[in-house]
């Protein structure tokens, strides 16, 4: 009888403690299996399915995208890089007037010094998924209410004097990627990426120098010698990229390919989901940025410098492919 006892009481014993560790495990091989179901449908490899689950399978797109989408040009610049093709030098130097291709090097290794040289965008298969908000400067942003669809999205991408305060409503409230120049440039809070647009040597020069020595005072116009932002953050977006957009998708239309069409089309390298605001003119037809009514903005129509008429037909096309959602 007293063994009867001792034996009840072990084996009471056993199941409380045994019991929680094969529930869990069974409710960890239960999650594990269904969401590698849902990552993986078929049962095999698909390099256009992320590891999170939520990626859709990237939808072939036509001749017409297939021929001008070429994954192998890296959209940013990086320390291993440094060797500017000598085409893609050729065309950038004459961008904003001849500068000296053989200080290139010399610049770009002092560059590199000061921010950092790697690209945080090379993985593309084991890895979450992306949804990417580009946010334009439109006038047609007021009133439109996007902005918690903007906040919405994993990364958002704005570019030049982009403004949020006292907008919120319509452009959101976060900020993951801020794309400029030296004669755009504004503060950032920390964390934000600053994504750099060089069109001249000079503006490798600035970003080392407005971090550093605050020795760059004027490119063809005076510029911020210091600037408040995360200098583990800044990025560099690649001149080569910048040829292969005027190459492959601007179709030599205007002398260089406008900031929005470059932050376009870095989303497209990188993003899995694109939604894109703000972008052309608004509801009346003028060209001006939302926080501001001015009767210039529009001028660069006239410039040939970009043409905005042929860029918002290349979206429309991307919109058709499925590659990105447009938001009036």
């Amino acid at each position: 009888m007293k063994c009867m006892r001792l034996y009840c009481r072990f084996f009471r014993h056993r199941r409380v403690v045994w019991i929680p560790p094969v529930a869990f495990l069974t409710a960890f091989l239960i999650y594990l299996s269904f969401f590698t179901s849902l990552s993986n449908p078929t049962g095999g490899t698909d390099n256009n399915i992320c590891m999170c689950g939520l990626c859709r399978p990237k939808r072939n797109g036509t001749e017409w995208y297939e021929t001008r989408f070429n994954n192998s040009i890296e959209p940013l610049l990086t320390r291993k890089d440094q060797e500017i093709p000598k085409l893609v030098q050729k065309w950038w130097l004459k961008i904003q007037g001849g500068n000296n291709a053989s200080s290139i090097p010399e610049v770009l290794e002092k560059m590199f010094k000061v921010i950092p040289p790697g690209n945080p965008y090379t993985e593309q298969q084991n890895r979450p998924c992306r949804s990417c908000a580009v946010v334009g400067n439109s006038g047609k942003l007021k009133g439109s209410n996007h902005g918690n669809k903007i906040d919405s999205h994993d990364l958002i991408f704005r570019m030049n004097g982009a403004r949020i305060y006292g907008f919120e409503e319509d452009v959101g409230s976060r900020t993951t990627h801020h794309f400029m120049y030296p004669e755009s440039a504004v503060h950032l809070p920390i964390g934000v990426h600053l994504m750099l647009i060089p069109f001249k040597i000079k503006d490798l020069e600035w970003v080392a120098s407005t971090f550093t020595t605050g020795e760059i005072k004027r490119t063809y116009t005076r510029v911020m010698r210091f600037i408040r932002a995360d200098k583990d953050k800044v990025l560099v977006v690649n001149p080569a990229f910048f040829k292969y957009i005027h190459d492959n998708w601007t179709d030599h239309h205007g002398r260089y390919p406008s900031t929005g069409m470059l932050v376009l089309f870095f989303a497209l390298h990188i993003c899995d989901e694109i939604s894109v605001f703000g972008f052309g003119a608004d509801k009346n037809g003028n060209w001006h940025h939302y926080w501001e009514k001015n009767k210039y903005a529009g001028a660069f129509r006239t410039t040939g410098v970009h043409n905005a008429g042929f860029e918002s037909k290349l979206i429309t096309k991307l919109v058709e492919e499925g590659k990105l959602e447009f938001y009036k």
